[in-house]
């Protein structure tokens, strides 16, 4: 049991960790909404961790066989949606920025927190390789015996709450962020950036079909 604890944790951490597209625009929402709404976007993400390592330690290898087919298409999938919300978010805070009276109107209606849990998951769940990372660790960890239910269990648990522990924190960063750099300039220049990372990750994933990428 604790071992499926540990290798849950160490699994969720190994794949929330890494500072991807998905994380920069989960600190650039909070930044730009609330704390609230930056944790319920938190809380999407590590979802999606959960469920592919639930669908992973049930399905093991014939799920990652199964997706291959598709890895590509999919990859291209969530490369476009990053795109997307790059130069959707490049042009909101240029648009922003010219027209006070719309920007301040926009930030009386910021993303529901459920509206931000969906797309966060969605977002995440269009990322095949998370499904194929949780098998090869489910898989390298099934020596001789088979895992029992409640094992499978744990380690779908402690994947969740590494994952969401980590995207907590980038929310909390995200807000702090956000009351740091209150200004008109400051919110063009932290959208901006924002907007050109998640460009560059997105761009990168898509040229790079072999190699996993990161959230």
């Amino acid at each position: 049991m604790t071992a499926a604890l540990v290798a849950g944790l160490l699994a969720g951490y190994g794949i929330a960790v890494p500072v991807g597209a998905v994380a920069t625009y989960l600190v650039s929402l909070t930044a730009r909404t609330s704390l609230r709404t930056g944790v319920c976007a938190a809380l999407g993400v590590a979802t999606a961790d959960g469920l592919y390592a639930l669908v992973a330690a049930l399905g093991g290898s014939a799920l990652a066989a199964a997706l291959q087919p598709v890895l590509v298409p999919l990859r291209w999938a969530s490369g476009l949606v990053l795109i997307a919300l790059a130069v959707r978010g490049a042009t909101a805070a240029v648009r922003h920025y010219r027209s006070p009276r719309h920007a301040a109107a926009a930030r009386q209606t910021p993303p529901s927190p459920a509206r931000a849990y969906l797309g966060l998951l969605g977002i995440t769940l269009l990322n095949p390789t998370t499904v194929i990372y949780f098998a090869a660790l489910v898989l390298g960890s099934r020596a001789a015996q088979a895992v029992l239910p409640l094992e499978q269990g744990v380690f779908v648990l402690a994947a969740f709450v590494a994952s969401a522990s980590w995207q907590v924190l980038l929310a909390g960063g995200g807000a702090l962020l956000g009351r740091a750099l209150t200004g008109r300039r400051g919110q063009l220049v932290t959208a901006l950036l924002s907007s050109a990372v998640i460009l560059g990750l997105a761009v990168r994933m898509l040229m790079s079909p072999a190699r996993p990428e990161i959230q």
